[in-house]
């Protein structure tokens, strides 16, 4: 299982949140059998809805990142909840490029540098809190941090990374987000900034055996640390065959008809897990009366 962590310095003025997300990028590889770069950026948004997802407060809430850039990966969507489990799915799962000028997979190739990052909030009532940002480099972590700053105006740094075998499998991803409170000074922000950059990459401290406990340490090192929550988070579908028969209803009547005349099994694949759903001419001439 993958790890979250949330941390807070003593001074009460950066809190930041940190996951070690392996497991969960190599679970969304097993499943959507993605090509190298592919794996890296689905891994990213994950990971990003993991750390925002498990900031939700009410158990039903959800918050789901579009990423819609002209890359030739097409669509990335990942989905997050209150736990901090994901779910998520890519268009084109398999886009072989170069690597980058840095010797890297080219992410921001296959994610786009045109576009638009659209990120959904639904509290369960009401209208869903929608924020749609531009996306600026492709990297997804930029964007992230572009979208705080500018749709929720909340100082942000974000990390992400995924590093990726030569067999295509995942050998480490996490990410994490620091965030400035209400009052921070020039000084917290001056201190926090010397941190960052004196870091190394996420996916490089995690691979030297390190812990999130110890990103946030290197986050708010001069602050103090205190750990506020930790939990495990994980790659989770909560597909069902109940709700594959309410998607079905709402094609109407007339349509799940035609439907069962002419199809003698109907296949529902589920795009976020290897789960396949079949109904029969009798069962989906049942819920056309549901209708």
């Amino acid at each position: 299982m993958s790890e979250f962590i949330s941390a807070m310095a003593k001074s009460g003025d950066v809190i930041c949140y940190v996951v070690d997300s392996t497991d969960i990028a190599a679970r969304a590889e097993r499943i959507h059998r993605t090509s190298a770069g592919v794996t890296a950026a689905l891994g990213r948004l994950l990971t990003a809805a993991s750390l925002m997802g498990a900031r939700l407060k009410g158990e039903t809430d959800s918050l789901t990142i579009q990423l819609k850039g002209n890359g030739p990966a097409g669509s990335f969507l990942a989905v997050g909840e209150p736990s901090g489990n994901v779910r998520g799915y890519v268009q084109n799962p398999v886009v072989e490029l170069p690597l980058n000028q840095h010797g890297k997979l080219d992410v921001a190739g296959i994610v786009g540098k045109e576009g638009y990052l659209h990120i959904v909030r639904d509290f369960g009532f009401g209208e869903p809190y929608i924020g749609n940002t531009p996306i600026i480099s492709g990297e997804i972590a930029e964007d992230i941090t572009h979208y705080y700053a500018t749709s929720e105006q909340i100082p942000t740094v974000c990390a992400l990374g995924v590093l990726v075998n030569t067999d295509l499998t995942v050998l480490k991803a996490g990410g994490f987000l620091v965030q400035l409170l209400p009052g921070a000074g020039e000084d917290v922000i001056e201190r926090l900034e010397s941190n960052v950059n004196a870091m190394p990459s996420i996916t490089q401290i995690l691979s030297d055996g390190k812990s999130p406990d110890d990103v946030a340490e290197m986050l708010l090192a001069g602050f103090g640390c205190d750990i506020l929550e930790r939990r495990t988070v994980g790659y989770r579908c909560d597909c069902s065959r109940e709700r594959v028969e309410r998607a079905l209803i709402t094609l109407g009547a007339d349509d799940l008809e035609e439907m069962a005349r002419e199809q003698p099994v109907t296949e529902v694949r589920c795009h976020f897990c290897p789960k396949v759903y079949r109904f029969n001419p009798g069962e989906i001439h049942g819920l056309a009366g549901r209708g």
